[in-house]
């Protein structure tokens, strides 16, 4: 399967699911859409990756290729490819569905349990809650015709899958111990007092475990998409 990533900012990658991609011998292209807005030709993937960023999707004048990049998803959802949207990416798959993106309720940074939604498919391998890796502000809905995957306590809608080919996270289920740090690098002046934000040397303290059991499900769940 041919990959594209669409990366917002230099040190937001595909972290684990680049892993992902070489243990199936799936090709990983990566797009680097800030530096000058080119997209790749809808015929060019079979699946669309796309990152998070610090940027809002309704930024268009600070971020001009937000509006073309918005018209790709939707493109490549209505010519029944496979999309992945991790954070940002998630939000501009909703926005692709017509699901509205606000202001969260809160901002949630660090490591936080997600617990699986009641009515997504017993099929699919997600256990009932997961210690997952979290940084945003926006959230999403719900699209119409797409399945709530898990939600947190301070956010309802972590994540949803629609027609089993197009997966949209809130939180980072990709992270690594290295594109963590990157985060902290770079957006560390986020890190404020909060009841759902983390310090850093905290968020940095977590154990392999968590990682392993995180990046388990993504994987499975990566492997269900059709």
């Amino acid at each position: 399967m041919r990959i594209c990533c669409l990366k917002h900012v230099p040190f937001e990658g595909p972290a684990a699911i680049a892993d992902w991609a070489t243990s199936r011998g799936h090709s990983l292209q990566t797009v680097e859409v800030y530096l000058d807005g080119a997209l790749p030709a809808l015929e060019s993937f079979d699946m669309l990756l796309i990152m998070g960023g610090p940027m809002n999707i309704y930024e268009h004048t600070a971020h001009p290729w937000l509006l073309a990049e918005k018209a790709l998803i939707r493109n490549a959802i209505e010519g029944h490819k496979q999309v992945v949207g991790i954070c940002l990416g998630g939000q501009l798959s909703a926005d692709a569905l017509n699901a509205p993106v606000t202001r969260g309720d809160q901002v949630e940074i660090g490591w936080f349990d997600i617990e699986r939604s009641p009515d997504f498919p017993t099929s699919v391998d997600l256990p009932q809650q997961l210690r997952v890796y979290h940084w945003h502000g926006d959230t999403f809905a719900i699209p119409d015709g797409a399945q709530r995957i898990a939600c947190s306590a301070a956010c309802p809608n972590q994540g949803f899958i629609y027609q089993n080919r197009v997966l949209a996270w809130q939180c980072h289920l990709e992270t690594t111990p290295v594109s963590l740090n990157a985060l902290i690098a770079n957006c560390g002046d986020e890190l404020t007092d909060g009841p759902t934000i983390m310090d850093a040397q905290t968020m940095e303290a977590e154990p392999a475990e968590t990682y392993e059991a995180m990046q388990q499900v993504l994987f499975g769940l990566l492997d269900q998409l059709k």
